[in-house]
């Protein structure tokens, strides 16, 4: 048999369904509450719209320093036993939050049901990883993969407009609130094939990420970004001392020896991996609030931009797979920094009234070019500078997950950070995003830097986790 084909035959047909709906439904809801963000503020923000901004950023952290937690904590239950049960629990926490976001009078209400929400995607995510490991053999596993990264495709095409319509015509509630029976629907078809997997197919998992180390990096990001609602500089100052002083022992033992410093070779490509997450969705969260808080554009116009940004990071994932073997990953990696330091440009200059909205949609197209490209180069930098290394490639594969999830809680909490220190003290929202937009491009220009450092002039750095 062909290798892939076996993905669709009768053993795995329903497995191979519901994994990809449940990832479907997870990219959905991402790119459905990015557009609806700024209904969402203003909605609930009536009478105060300060201290609503003031939360914005925590609707994208909460939910992925959740999902850091998540993500563990559900692969070690997985091993200990059935992967269905931390599915099942996934599940229910997710629809839970859903539900709850779809009615909160407030904004720490609508963050506390992304919490939710972000522990119950984590475990999704992780689960459906599981299920590629245990339920399809090697040569099928690639498949399982690109069929993975095609499954936002649809998402990111329809899920803006799909979300911007639903927002104008029933109200941002429900977009929320329709997705539950989705969710439920999926959630049934995955669970079917999932139950086929037995604890004693689990493949061994070195290097696991810790829980505990997870817990303890996003309590500390957390106690870090929660001091930034407070309104006193003293307050941030101290909270973001208290939050690094918990946070970093976690992130030396999660993180390979050598990634804070961008040492050559693997810690550097995790570095650069961490920074263009960080640099992308930091700057991605704020791309509606520009359009339709700042110029006054509809809301469709935000989830066009949106959209061009998912099917362009399609497009250079495809590049870059192309030209892998024919130009350097480390200079492929570069290169999708470069192009995604100049698309944050081009989204600060959207802020001037001046400037075309058009801008904003062929920026973002840009921006998701670059990710597309740097993205998995990065990821390969990392696999080709550990294979061989017995015992790191469990460990290269946690980190990496690593990368991507801290990097995005940390774009969109520091995002979110700044504004909500300017809205606290007065500032004007166009220049809270533009002051946001410069902290994102100064960490993709450190990420090329980073990228650049982890080319084959680089000595192979062993990932296992130790003093960074």
């Amino acid at each position: 048999m062909k290798p892939g084909a076996a993905v669709w035959d009768r053993a795995h047909r329903a497995l191979t369904i519901g994994l990809l709906l449940t990832i479907s439904v997870t990219a959905f809801e991402a790119m459905a509450v990015a557009t609806i963000m700024p209904a969402v503020a203003a909605g609930l923000g009536a009478g105060d719209v300060a201290s609503s901004l003031g939360w914005y950023g925590w609707v994208f952290s909460g939910f992925m320093l959740a999902n850091l937690v998540a993500i563990p904590a559900s692969g070690s239950m997985s091993d200990r036993g059935d992967p269905l049960m931390p599915f099942v629990i996934g599940s229910v926490l997710f629809v839970a939050g859903l539900l709850v976001a779809g009615v909160a009078p407030s904004m720490p209400c609508l963050v506390a049901a992304r919490i939710a929400q972000g522990f119950g995607a984590g475990a999704l995510s992780s689960i459906a990883y599981v299920g590629i490991a245990r339920g399809y053999e090697p040569a099928d596993q690639p498949r399982m993969l690109a069929l993975f990264a095609s499954a936002w495709v649809i998402p990111g095409l329809l899920g803006p407009g799909a979300a911007a319509l639903l927002a104008s015509v029933a109200g941002w509630r429900s977009v929320f609130l329709l997705l539950v029976p989705v969710t439920l629907a999926s959630s049934y078809v995955a669970a079917r094939g999932l139950r086929s997997l037995s604890a004693r197919d689990a493949a061994e998992q070195g290097g696991a990420t810790s829980t505990r180390d997870a817990v303890q990096l996003a309590a500390g990001a957390a106690l870090a970004l929660l001091a930034t609602n407070s309104g006193s500089a003293a307050f941030v100052a101290a909270g973001v001392a208290v939050g690094a002083a918990v946070a970093v022992p976690a992130l030396r033992r999660l993180f390979p020896q050598g990634t804070l410093v961008a040492a050559r070779g693997a810690p550097a490509a995790l570095a650069a991996k961490t920074l263009v997450t960080f640099a992308f969705f930091g700057c991605e969260a704020f791309v509606p609030l520009s359009l339709t808080m700042v110029r006054g554009e509809p809301i469709h116009i935000a989830g066009l931009a949106l959209t061009v940004g998912t099917l362009s990071w399609t497009t250079g994932t495809w590049i870059q797979e192309r030209l892998v073997g024919k130009v350097e990953l480390a200079v492929l990696a570069a290169t999708g920094l470069a192009l995604t330091a100049l698309a944050i440009c081009g989204a600060s200059w959207v802020l001037v009234a001046s400037s075309p909205a058009a801008v904003a949609v062929a920026s973002w197209m840009t921006a998701g070019l670059g990710i597309g490209i740097a993205y998995p180069a990065t990821t390969l930098v990392v696999f080709e500078r550990t294979r061989g290394q017995e015992g790191q490639d469990g460990s290269a594969a946690a980190s990496l997950q690593l990368a991507n999830v801290l990097g995005i809680a940390l774009g969109t909490g520091t995002a979110g950070a700044v504004l909500a220190i300017a809205a606290a003290g007065g500032v004007s929202t166009s220049v809270a995003i533009a002051t946001s937009d410069a902290l994102m491009l100064t960490g993709a220009l450190a990420g090329l830097v980073a990228a650049l450092r982890s080319g084959p002039q680089a000595v192979a750095a062993p990932v296992a986790a130790g003093a960074l």
